[in-house]
This record gives structure tokens, sequence and C-alpha cells, in this order.
């Protein structure tokens, strides 16, 4: 900071005889002094000011490389602020004083500082632009994947679930398709099983051979010929009406069935007996495409 001090005009009081002045050149003396006075009081003022400006141009100076720093500097960065705020206060003090005339160099660093600080504060609001335009950039970027996101996670799982449901409903129709099926392939065994007329007895017999399988078939066929003559000499016919028939367990191939019927018999001597219920358990088996009887038992 340049030293303010106050010129006084030089007076030697120890000079006596002093020449006698004119009354008109002395009111000019005084008239110029007063005006030198104030030029001064001008130059200490503009001083002041261009001083003022060169403190704030170096504040902005500091707030900019500030925002550029890592966050472990903010309080260096404070102490500079602080101190060019105190250079701004000794600058509004010295407006007190009387300074000597600033020279054209130093008004001209002044409007040099000032242009500084608006070019800093341009620079600065043009650097800041961007980085609020990244920024956001960046946060709408990451709000659009995460909802992409969201949107891909839940379109899986209603296709997930959607593919479990058709898997598990075509399983419960393919299921429910078995059961009928053998619960009826049940019922018609029950029927041919039981049905008998002695006059088509090796009918009978042979489709009783046809629908059946196994160790079944093979012992019912072994005994054909003995059952077709008991039929055809008692002249038995016999009438068979199934009540109701449900599965009890299944696999693919496989199946156990139980079976409520009703039968009417009548023979040669003319007798014919009351209704009579049976209920049967039968064994089923996949045999060539067809469903056949692998084994019958009475269920008491």
């Amino acid at each position: 900071m340049p030293s303010f001090r106050r010129r006084a005009s030089v007076i030697d009081a120890d000079r006596v005889d002093e020449p006698p002045q004119d009354p008109d050149r002395s009111a000019g003396a005084a008239d110029a002094l007063s005006l030198a006075e104030e030029a001064e009081a001008e130059a200490a003022e503009a001083d002041a000011i261009a001083a003022a400006a060169r403190a704030r141009a170096r504040a902005i100076r500091l707030r900019r490389q500030a925002n550029a720093a890592n966050a472990a500097e903010a309080t260096d960065v404070e102490a500079n602020a602080a101190e060019a705020a105190d250079v701004d206060t000794d600058a509004t003090e010295a407006t007190d004083l009387v300074a000597e005339p600033i020279d054209e160099t130093e008004a001209d660093e002044a409007s040099s500082d000032s242009k500084d600080s608006e070019e800093a504060i341009a620079e600065e609001s043009t650097i800041q632009k961007p980085v609020r335009a990244r920024r956001r950039w960046r946060t709408g970027r990451i709000l659009k994947v995460l909802a992409a996101a969201l949107a891909f996670a839940c379109t899986c799982a209603l296709i997930t679930l959607s593919v479990l449901m058709v898997l598990n409903h075509r399983h419960q129709a393919a299921e429910q398709q078995r059961r009928a099926e053998y619960a009826a392939a049940g019922r018609q065994s029950v029927v041919t099983l039981m049905s008998l007329d002695f006059n088509n007895a090796k009918a009978d017999v042979q489709r009783i051979i046809d629908n059946s399988t196994g160790q079944f078939r093979d012992d019912f066929k072994n005994q054909a010929d003995d059952f077709v003559k008991v039929a055809q000499d008692s002249k038995v016919i016999t009438e068979v009406t199934v009540n109701a028939a449900g599965v009890e367990t299944m696999t693919n191939d496989s199946a156990v069935v139980l079976v409520s019927a009703t039968s009417r018999v009548s023979n040669a001597a003319g007798a014919k007996q009351e209704p009579r219920t049976w209920r049967l358990s039968v064994n089923l088996q996949r045999d060539g495409g067809q469903i056949k009887m692998s084994k019958v038992e009475f269920v008491p």
C-alpha cells in the first residue's frame, strides 16, 4: 500500500523580514493552495478505489482457484479471502487521509484489474455451466438406466410367471385327461369281465382275453375252455351295471381303479337272482397303446 501523508506548504518561520505582498496576489495563492488540496484529496480517493478494485479481483481469482482445487484446500482459500477483505478495509480507511497524487500508470493498472475481475467472473460462470450440465446429464442417464433395468426385470418376472402358469395348466390338464382315461378303462374292463351270455360264451371269453395282459391274461386263457363249457351248460346270462369308478393311484403307464358295480344273473333253471353289488380293484396297464387289465380283485 502506498503511504499517504498530507503535504503542507513550507513556511520559513525563522524569517523575520518579509517583503510586502500584494493583496490580489495573496488571494490567488490561497485559491491555488485550496485547489491543490482538493486535487490531493481526489487523488487519494482515486487511489483508494483502485486498491479496492484490485482487492476484489484478487478475491475473485481466489474463489475460482478454490472451485477447481480439492476440498482440503478450502481453509486456505477462506484465509486468502479474509486477507483480501482486510485489504479492502485498509483501502476504505485510507480515504480519510490525504495521499500523494497517483500517476497514470497506477490508474491504468486499476482499470486493468477491474477488467480482469469482470473477465474472471465471466470465465467462472462459463466453467460452472458445463459442469452443471454434465451433472444433470449423468443423473438423467443413471435414472434412465435404472428405469430400463427395472422394466427389464419386471418383464422377465412376468414372462417367467406366465410360462410357469402355462406349464402348470398343461400338467393339470394332462393329469385330468389321464385320470379320466383310466377311469373309463376301469369301468369298461369290469363290464367286459362280468358280462356273460351263454349264447356267445366263446366271444365273451375271447373279448376278456383281448382286453387283459400279463399274468392275469395267461391264467384266464388257460381256463377259458372250462369257463365256456360251464356257461353253456348252465345257460347263464349275466348283466352288469357300473355305478361308480375312481382312480386310486396312477402313473403315465399304469393305474389302480376302484369300481362299484351291480350284477343280475339268470340261468337255465329259470331262477332270477336279486341284484348284487360288487366292489372291485382293477389294475390297469398300457400295452401297445391300449389300456388293459393286469389284475382284478374283489374288495369286501
